[in-house]
């Protein structure tokens, strides 16, 4: 038996396919979900209510203080118990985009404030409504300065989708290891998802660095 069985892999291909097909479903949502809610909590932690501050503070903190897995299984078998009971997928979903929410959070936060008091006070002199100066100036300079750190969490919430085969979510992970499970080939599916992720992370990565680049191009130096 040869180390790497090119053919196996090939014909495993279509299977791992319909696995990426639902990872890319489930973390599409959740990025989507989580960006919105990373904005609405952005919002509540600099509010002059000091209540929702708190308690988006105490949320981020949760979040990043406990294991992802950890999320994951109070998601799926802790809220039916409290009423809530989701599929499979919907969790998965859910999961993920509590997990993500809290770092959008914080990027976005670092964003707005990495607005100086003089664009508020160069603002106020031209004579800005607040909704103008907010979403025309301080919008556009805060996604700027948070794209980086929200790029990262777009990519770990791919990443971190392979955790959702724990509870059963057939995404990409979970095909590999059912695999594995039938047919004990172990090297070519662990190196065949790992390429698959890869290449998907890397396409994604260079798309927003390449926003990156467009966004600062007239803040470039000339």
């Amino acid at each position: 038996m040869t180390f790497l069985d090119w053919g196996y892999i090939l014909d495993a291909l279509p299977d791992l396919f319909r696995g990426l097909g639902m990872t890319l479903m489930v973390s599409a949502l959740a990025i989507l979900f989580s960006l919105t809610l990373g904005l609405i909590g952005c919002t509540l932690r600099r509010s002059r209510f000091k209540p929702a501050g708190y308690a988006v503070a105490a949320y981020v903190e949760f979040i990043r203080g406990t294991p992802y897995l950890v999320q994951i299984f109070f998601v799926f078998y802790g809220l039916p118990s409290l009423g809530l009971t989701l599929s499979i997928f919907w969790s998965g979903v859910l999961a993920l985009t509590l997990w993500a929410s809290a770092f959008h959070i914080e990027s976005f936060r670092a964003g707005l404030s990495s607005v100086s008091k003089d664009i508020h006070n160069a603002s106020s002199s031209l004579g800005l409504r607040p909704w103008h100066h907010g979403l025309f100036v301080v919008l556009p300079i805060a996604l700027r300065s948070a794209l980086p750190s929200t790029l990262n969490t777009v990519v770990g919430t791919i990443k971190n989708s392979a955790y959702l085969q724990a509870i059963g979510l057939v995404e990409l992970t979970f095909v590999a290891v059912d695999r594995i499970a039938q047919e004990f080939r172990s090297v070519e599916m662990f190196l065949s998802i790992c390429v698959i992720y890869l290449v998907v992370i890397l396409g994604i990565s260079a798309l927003g660095h390449r926003l990156e680049k467009r966004l600062n191009r007239p803040y470039a130096a000339r």
